[in-house]
């Protein structure tokens, strides 16, 4: 009986095998000969899901966005307050984690290589700055945030904030750990919002 095979689990898998051999090597290292051989794949069976390598970088691209947006929304489906469901969602897009990190680090890979090239590739928004609005009006809309402050200024802030801790947590992780992380952007929060 011949094996059935799952096409969009091998998809996510060789996806997966190129987010390796990017951590591992680097973008220039991600040829398609190391990432068939990382997914343990023959090139003709990479081929055969991924005609160009350009399709599997945005394939590969566009999946650490819907892993990050798949945690955010069940983050949304828990009961929590609103300041720790805010703290929550943060922190699922800031590399506290070996997952988060690796996605992160992927990202930024991904993101360098192919700046130049947002004409010709569909590449995927990362997502952040709409998340970090819709963050924003929501604590202004649950009357959290204090008085007075200019909402589209704060947006800009907290994505500032995000962005930068993103970056130096991922290039010193041991200055700026998890706990550090949690702790900054709570501190930031706490800041912006009234007092319990």
């Amino acid at each position: 009986m011949p094996k059935i095979i799952n096409h969009e689990e091998r998809k996510q898998q060789i996806a997966q095998a190129m987010w390796r051999v990017i951590l591992d090597k680097g973008m220039e290292g991600a040829t398609v000969r190391n990432i068939a051989e990382e997914a343990g794949l023959s090139l003709g069976a990479l081929r055969h899901y991924f005609s160009t390598q350009d399709d599997l970088l945005v394939y590969a691209m566009t999946l650490v966005q819907e892993r990050a947006t798949t945690r955010i929304e069940a983050v949304l489906k828990k009961e929590l307050p609103p300041k720790e469901m805010v703290l929550a969602v943060l922190y699922e897009i800031v590399p506290i984690n070996e997952e988060t990190r690796a996605e992160m680090e992927v990202w930024f890979a991904f993101v360098a290589y192919v700046n130049h090239r947002k004409e010709e590739l569909p590449i995927p928004d990362d997502g952040i700055w709409a998340g970090v609005q819709k963050v924003m009006h929501y604590l202004q809309a649950t009357s959290l945030l204090k008085e007075g402050l200019d909402l589209d200024l704060e947006s800009e802030r907290l994505y500032s904030l995000i962005d930068g801790i993103a970056i130096h947590a991922m290039l010193e992780p041991e200055r700026l750990d998890a706990e550090r992380v949690r702790k900054t952007i709570r501190y930031h929060i706490d800041s912006i919002c009234m007092e319990a």
